[in-house]
């Protein structure tokens, strides 16, 4: 019946990391022991005061539809946290509240991108912005990098990059699936480039900034040259365990603001309320609440570094924000491994998946071919069993 479905839908891909955790949940419930690291979701609850609040909104009888881009107490307290957090300064009318980040990152690239726009990727990136870019007829223009950069373009790459059909840069930072984060000064200097283009708009996905060990988060629309021309994407799903609550956001100039709203009114209106009175409890609380969560997920960093290093074959850097490894295994390109030949990180993810009981994430998802993600959010006993394993099923005498 595929035929008989519209060639918008047969044309997008299925996202990698929700096919690999479904492939390892039907492994599992068919009895296989499983050790998920693929997905990108905190492994911890969701904080107390947080759920406290949502209770407080039911008995508040909070039941009825929302405003389309948020509730106004809500984006109040967005806009509190954009100047406490990032310096930066919005209006409410710059704050549309959304179902999710990735709802904020598609309304973005629906509003703006023409068929036929380009979109800079610049990559290892997420999954879903090609299929986002894709969806709304624009061309997914990847700028790779690799592990011997720490998964960083340059300002020449992203010159190299840029066109007259170039509409659109999604850059995100802390980097999913690497890891890596971008430093003020990198970050000026590729906006020196793009002050010569002001036609070309800027998405940063900020969605990982509280999740970092080190490297100071540093918000791309701060440089006053960019904040009229990039949208900035968060949301509550990563640093505070609210993945299921789906409440993502952006700060926009405000005509940008207006149209993702106006988009929004037709997919979806506003966001679930219960999940909107809960996100200003979260939101106005002290940053150093969730601080226990990063403490964690920066030790299990040293953890898994440390014992992926006793891995013959993987190469690594040292992430400075999420919860992923990114390690290069190419080494392990052409070789077969237990009758199984490896000819890319596709089939080294399904050996690991199948032959260790391990669930990862191939790179070529992320536009970074040579690479697996491993994800951290999970136990230390699952970090140190599932290392193990992999251990076990690469190194054959």
């Amino acid at each position: 019946m595929k035929e008989k479905l519209s060639k918008r839908i047969n044309n997008l891909p299925v996202s990698a990391t929700l096919a690999m955790a479904a492939k390892a949940r039907e492994l599992k419930e068919n009895g296989t022991d499983i050790i998920g690291l693929s997905l990108g979701e905190p492994d911890f609850n969701t904080p107390d005061f947080i759920k406290a609040a949502a209770i407080q909104a039911v008995e508040d009888n909070y039941n009825s539809y929302t405003p389309v881009d948020g509730y106004g107490d809500l984006k109040k307290s967005i806009c509190n946290k954009f100047k406490r957090d990032n310096g930066l300064n919005y209006n409410t009318d710059q704050i549309v509240v959304s179902t999710g980040a990735k709802q904020s990152i598609a309304n973005t690239v629906q509003v703006l991108v023409n068929p036929g726009d380009d979109v800079l990727l610049v990559a290892p990136y997420w999954v879903s912005y090609s299929a986002i870019v894709t969806l709304a007829e624009g061309n997914p223009i990847e700028i790779r990098s690799d592990i011997s950069s720490d998964f960083k373009i340059t300002p020449e790459q992203l010159e190299n990059a840029i066109t007259g059909r170039t509409k659109l840069v999604i850059i995100n930072s802390p980097n999913n699936p690497s890891g890596s984060v971008y430093s003020k000064e990198e970050y000026i200097e590729l906006s020196k480039v793009l002050e010569r283009y002001p036609n070309v708009y800027i998405l940063s996905d900020e969605i990982y900034e509280h999740i970092n060990y080190g490297i100071p988060h540093y918000s791309f629309a701060k440089i006053p040259s960019m904040y009229d021309r990039t949208i900035t994407v968060n949301g509550l799903a990563k640093a505070f365990a609210m993945t299921g609550w789906r409440i993502g956001y952006i700060g926009a100039p405000n005509w940008i603001a207006k149209a993702c709203t106006k988009m929004q009114g037709q997919i979806t209106s506003g966001t679930n309320c219960i999940a909107q009175r809960a996100a200003i409890a979260a939101l106005d609380a002290p940053v150093n609440k969730i601080k226990y969560m990063v403490d964690e997920f920066e030790s299990r960093r040293k953890l898994i570094i440390n014992l992926l290093k006793e891995i013959s074959g993987f190469k690594l850097n040292e992430p400075k924000g999420a919860f992923y490894v990114f390690p290069d295994v190419s080494s392990f390109f052409g070789k077969i491994l237990k009758g199984k030949h490896i000819n890319n990180a596709s089939d080294f993810a399904i050996y690991l998946l199948e032959e260790a009981n391990v669930a990862t994430v191939t790179g070529d998802a992320f536009g970074s071919p040579n690479n697996i993600r491993i994800s951290y959010a999970a136990s230390n006993e699952n970090i140190i069993n599932a290392i193990a394993r992999i251990k076990k099923a690469v190194e054959i005498d």
